[in-house]
């Protein structure tokens, strides 16, 4: 006997149950959904709590259905499948489809989604999807139309678009006086904001190590496993930070944050960010985006020239 269309359980929630179950991973269901772990938990929890049953069991890795939640799943796929096909019908027929565009969390944060606006000013009429995304995905299998990768020259593609080159230097909010410092001992006495990244070149003991300064903050180390939230937490005043300087320059420009301006301070960065493609024929709003993104690129000053820019920090 069915339940009257009034009692039915939201039918968003189904959205998150089948992303769990073709993926048989929360992780990997809320990076589709662009949504954060916590929210696909929420929205299972909420369809269990529906229907009065478990839906899923945790496992060490990955989690795996219950008996009721197969049932489910058998019926629920298929028909957000149906549902997926006749929308993508439908854009087709009217004629335009979404950008979707890829980035590291960090890079959506703190580089593209200041920049939107002027996209958008420039062409009001695109519909543009941001996933913001640590990891790599199947451009084509995944519905990718652009991606912004982090890597060195060697593992670009041979098509990707370089887009600016990093450049790590130490960055503090003016009011830590970190701009004033002379060696890097006075650095070390101030509290480090540490990128939990397994890339040596963005830690604080390789920028040490590199100037002869092997004994890390004697006021700890504060850790981050995003490097947008380090950033802020910079920008709060709460420590230094190792700063990927073209990554920031908005911030840097406008005397949010002060780099540390001590010789050697700035070092280079093995690693750019470069611009791919899904196909090599895009259509014509995936060309305007990606004209965009490299336009913008453009702009970005070198460190050198950021730090001749950068407005004066306030004086003691």
């Amino acid at each position: 006997m069915s339940v009257p269309l009034a009692r039915l359980f939201p039918l968003d929630l189904l959205k998150g149950f089948v992303a769990v179950g073709r993926r048989m991973s929360i992780t990997q269901a809320a990076d589709d959904l662009c949504l954060t772990q916590s929210a696909v938990s929420r929205q299972i929890r909420a369809l269990e709590d529906h229907l009065q049953v478990r839906l899923f069991v945790r496992q060490h890795r990955g989690v795996a259905f219950t008996p009721e939640g197969e049932r489910l799943f058998r019926s629920a796929d298929g028909a957000v499948q149906q549902l997926q096909d006749v929308a993508g019908e439908l854009r087709r027929r009217d004629g335009r489809q979404p950008v979707t565009v890829t980035a590291s969390i960090g890079v959506a944060g703190l580089w593209l989604l200041p920049r939107l606006g002027s996209l958008q000013r420039a062409h009001p009429q695109l519909d543009v999807r941001l996933s913001a995304s640590n990891q790599i995905s199947d451009l084509r299998a995944d519905g990718i139309d652009l991606a912004i990768r982090y890597c060195r020259e060697a593992d670009a593609p041979a098509d990707a678009i370089r887009l600016f080159d990093e450049t790590i230097a130490p960055v503090a909010h003016p009011s830590l006086g970190a701009h004033r410092l002379t060696t890097v001992a006075e650095l070390a006495q101030l509290p480090l904001l540490e990128f939990d990244d397994p890339r040596p070149w963005l830690h604080w003991r390789n920028w040490l190590g590199a100037h002869g300064y092997r004994q890390a903050s004697r006021r700890g180390i504060l850790r981050f496993n995003q490097y947008d939230q380090m950033i802020h937490a910079a920008l709060a005043g709460q420590g230094v930070a190792l700063g990927r300087l073209e990554l920031i320059q908005p911030l840097i420009a406008g005397g949010q944050l002060a780099v540390v301006d001590m010789p050697g301070a700035a070092l280079g960065s093995p690693n750019a960010f470069w611009l791919i493609h899904a196909t090599d024929h895009p259509r014509e709003d995936v060309a305007r985006v990606a004209a965009w993104i490299r336009a913008e690129a453009a702009r970005v000053a070198p460190a050198s020239a950021q730090r001749q820019a950068a407005p004066a920090p306030p004086g003691p």
